[in-house]
């Protein structure tokens, strides 16, 4: 049944998991996943936890012991999601040292109200690394306006970061700016940038959904011909920009350093719309050196059908080119779709994060210890 994920791996596609509870750590289910399905590496985010803790399994110990402790709500969340992150980063730690410390890895996500506050997000990104103590964590920072100078901020000192919420060719390629020259000043500080990795997740399907949902209001038949093209054709090229960033000089200074790469993370792997099919972000978008965080439905989906034929992007870049370019004409903006896309992202991830800290509250007040 591996078969296919064999096979993407042997592609150069690091195979990640996007999802994490403390079940899923203790009933073995990761440990197996890690053995048999060949995943490398786990990513988290707001909206993962806030579905993991509010289903309970395994966490009224600890919540309980937080309750006795009086600690804000906050304090208590961080505690929690560091805790199951910091105990994945160890289920992952053979990986992590087999592959020289590039995958193996687990992302924690800064509290995505911070996402428009340059200062806060480097302060957070500090506090999650010393929380969860681990060197195979890697930190996300959202690839907003504020999150790019954190970006820098955070790599200039050593921490991993892996780069969310990328949707944009232009913003992708300030992402890859920022990284770089996060790792000069790092250089310039006299850290070891062998020890600084990273990836920037660019999200797929959601540009689909966006642009399809556009296409199928203008409903002529050019416009439907392009529905369900935007996303891979977007993702091809942002990874045309990926080598074109890491083939410069700018690049080869800091690999002899022995900085490395970047690698391109594709995110929002799930088909969200049945008409395609369920492996269509992962099969149409193998390459080299990337990444591909899948939640456990697409996983399974690719283990058990999946058609793996090599490399599937880079010999689609002027197809790519010529599907983002047959938009504009038809009144689709690509500006305006990815800002929107951004916008809505950045404002899930709150709104996932604010229910979480109020469910969270609210078993805090029902086990906190009486006053007698």
């Amino acid at each position: 049944m591996t078969d296919a994920l064999k096979r993407l791996s042997d592609e150069g596609v690091a195979i990640w998991l996007d999802d994490l509870s403390r079940k899923r750590i203790t009933s073995g289910n990761l440990a197996e996943l890690i053995d048999q399905q060949h995943v490398v590496g786990v990513t988290t985010n707001p909206s993962i936890f806030q579905k993991a803790i509010s289903q309970g399994d395994g966490y009224d110990g600890q919540l309980e012991d937080l309750a006795a402790r009086r600690l804000t709500v906050e304090e208590a969340l961080r505690m929690i999601t560091t805790a199951d992150v910091r105990d994945a980063a160890d289920i992952l730690r053979p990986v992590y040292d087999a592959s020289g410390h590039q995958d193996g890895r687990v992302s924690i996500e800064v509290d995505p109200r911070l996402a428009h506050n340059t200062k806060a997000t480097i302060a957070e990104a500090k506090q999650l690394a010393w929380l969860v103590d681990r060197p195979n964590t890697l930190i996300k920072i959202p690839a907003t306006k504020a999150g790019l100078t954190a970006i820098t901020e955070v790599t200039a000192k050593g921490i991993s970061v892996n780069v969310t919420l990328i949707f944009s060719l232009e913003r992708y390629r300030e992402v890859m700016d920022a990284y770089l020259s996060g790792l000069e000043k790092a250089k310039a500080a006299g850290l070891d940038l062998a020890e600084i990795h990273s990836v920037a997740s660019f999200f797929v399907s959601r540009v689909d959904s966006e642009i399809d949902k556009r296409l199928e209001k203008i409903g002529s038949d050019q416009a439907k011909a392009l529905k369900g093209k935007a996303a891979v054709a977007n993702a091809r090229l942002a990874y045309q920009a990926y080598e074109e960033v890491f083939g410069t000089d700018r690049w080869t200074a800091l690999e002899r350093s022995g900085a490395n790469k970047q690698r391109p993370l594709w995110a929002s792997t799930g088909v969200k719309d049945p008409a395609y099919p369920d492996t269509l972000y992962v099969t149409e978008l193998v390459a080299p050196n990337i990444v591909n965080t899948m939640p456990e439905a697409t996983l399974d989906a690719v283990a058990d059908h999946g058609q793996i034929t090599g490399d599937t992007v880079r010999p689609g870049y002027a197809q790519a080119q010529a599907d983002i370019d047959a938009l504009a004409p038809l009144g689709v903006s690509y500006d305006d779709v990815v800002q929107v896309l951004e916008d809505e992202g950045v404002a899930k991830f709150k709104a996932a994060w604010v229910e979480l800290l109020d469910s969270t509250k609210a078993e805090l007040e029902r086990l906190a210890p009486s006053e007698a």
